[in-house]
């Protein structure tokens, strides 16, 4: 079931929240030996809310979730981020962030923070720090990343739920690897707080992973909105998001292309057939859709900028953990291309980033006049490859430069609406002939959500994926 259906179940007092977290810490026991989803159980804890009279009654009051290890800290538990420096230290956050808080307070209960590659850097979730997590589809492959162990519990069935962040693509692309619902919403439209304003700059976004669209609706609507000291939000919906399930999108233009941009080559075939058998539904159902060369997203200032902005980042990180935990932190405390990045990010001036983010916003704008013009919706590949095996990228596989240029690879399709803070989400619409799940991205106007849930929801009913699970799953 998804979490709107357990949560129906406990409203009519058929399960209680007790029983939906017991079960939920039952399937985690049997599958996380092999999937390496979970890294930090909270079972214990979980428990002890579930039972409690205080537990909120809200709309998802007493379903079990996983947190991702990094940004949206729970009040007293371990939080990793994936650094080797964090676990050995054993740093507990002191505090619920606003986001966990409001999870909370919509009655979700915590079972545990799942998997993640260091400082949520990578398109594979195979952190030193607690080893590699497993696609349920096949063991041998990557759930992708940063919010692999999330996709990777809510494909399997661990929880029907699971939070993750997107800073390249961290939800869409893991979503896609597992062969679920991956939203990442318009920049701002949930809050950082109250630690940040912003997070790796302006393209940190937050949300859920899940299995149905109605899911990633509705936690919306319990997340959705501006903090107190917010540096900017996003405009207000016009109704709830959960209205949107099942409403009419009407007649939409959906452009479609397949080729990365900046690439002169088209996506791995499998990624190109997704994205034609989606261009194919959308055609039956009455959109007009048809190829456009988007060519905006070629402009080769988003590449361009990365390096110097990427790896400023790693050097921010890494004052902000010698920070928070009261000693220095080097370079070497880092794997090795978070390393590498780091040192580099040093030596970036200010004049740099700014004129690295000035760079960025230009490229924004020019790419976001598009939804002014041509389409509604564009529809890309979400990955350009089909889930990349074990080890291709881990965090020694390769010299670090090697790495490096495959994550880059690996964030094509997604990281350009980071950049411009346009909703996006990843849809479980096709199976190469291995068995594996291909996502393909549907990305929006900036605002609109509303359109990507209708649209979305159309697609689900006309192809459901409900009925599919992966061989290991409970």
């Amino acid at each position: 079931m998804d979490a709107t259906a357990q949560a129906d179940l406990v409203r009519r007092s058929v399960l209680s929240p007790t029983e939906l977290v017991e079960a939920a810490i039952e399937r985690i026991e049997l599958l996380n030996d092999k999937l390496n989803a979970v890294i930090t159980p909270l079972f214990e804890k979980a428990l002890a809310e579930a039972g409690a009279a205080r537990l909120p009654d809200g709309p998802f009051r007493g379903v079990p979730m996983l947190l991702k290890d990094i940004l949206c800290h729970s009040a007293g538990d371990p939080t990793y981020g994936g650094m080797r420096a964090l676990r050995d230290r054993d740093w507990r956050a002191p505090q619920d962030s606003t986001l966990a808080a409001r999870f909370r307070s919509a009655g979700f209960v915590f079972c545990g923070k799942t998997n993640l590659p260091e400082l949520a850097t990578s398109v594979t979730t195979e952190p030193l720090a607690h080893g590699a997590t497993r696609n349920p589809w096949d063991l041998t492959r990557s759930p992708g990343g940063s919010s692999g162990g999330s996709a990777a519990a809510v494909a399997a069935g661990m929880v029907p739920v699971a939070h993750g962040n997107d800073m390249a693509g961290s939800i869409r692309m893991p979503a896609s690897a597992c062969g679920v619902v991956g939203l990442k919403p318009t920049r701002a439209r949930t809050t950082l707080g109250p630690r940040y304003g912003e997070y790796w700059g302006a393209g940190t976004h937050e949300h859920v992973l899940t299995r149905s669209v109605r899911d990633t609706a509705a936690v919306l609507d319990v997340t959705a909105g501006m903090a107190v000291g917010d540096p900017y939000t996003a405009p207000l919906p016009l109704r709830p998001y959960r209205e949107e399930v099942g409403a009419d999108p009407g007649t939409l233009r959906i452009g479609f292309r397949s080729t990365p941009p900046g690439a002169t080559t088209p996506a791995h075939e499998d990624c190109v057939a997704a994205v034609e058998h989606t261009a194919r539904l959308l055609d039956a159902l009455g959109h007009r859709v048809e190829p456009t060369p988007a060519a905006a997203l070629d402009s080769p200032a988003l590449f361009e900028a990365l390096p110097t902005l990427f790896s400023a980042i790693l050097a921010w990180e890494l004052e902000e953990w010698s920070e928070r935990l009261g000693e220095r932190l080097e370079p070497a405390d880092l794997e090795p291309m978070n390393g590498l990045l780091a040192e580099a990010g040093r030596s970036v001036t200010a004049a740099q980033w700014l004129s690295g983010v000035q760079a960025w916003q230009q490229w924004a704008r020019g790419v976001a006049g598009l939804w002014e013009t041509d389409v509604d919706v564009l529809l890309t590949p979400t990955l350009p490859t089909p889930p990349l095996p074990l080890g291709e990228l881990a965090p020694t596989a390769k010299d670090p430069m090697e790495l490096v240029a495959g994550v880059t690879k690996g964030i094509a399709f997604t990281l350009p609406f980071n950049v411009t803070g346009q909703p996006a989400v990843s849809l479980p619409l096709y199976r190469n002939a291995d068995g594996l799940p291909i996502g393909v991205q549907l990305v929006a106007a900036y605002g609109r959500e509303d359109v990507l849930i209708r649209l979305a929801s159309q697609l689900e009913q006309a192809a459901p994926w409900s009925g599919e699970r992966p061989p290991f799953s409970a």
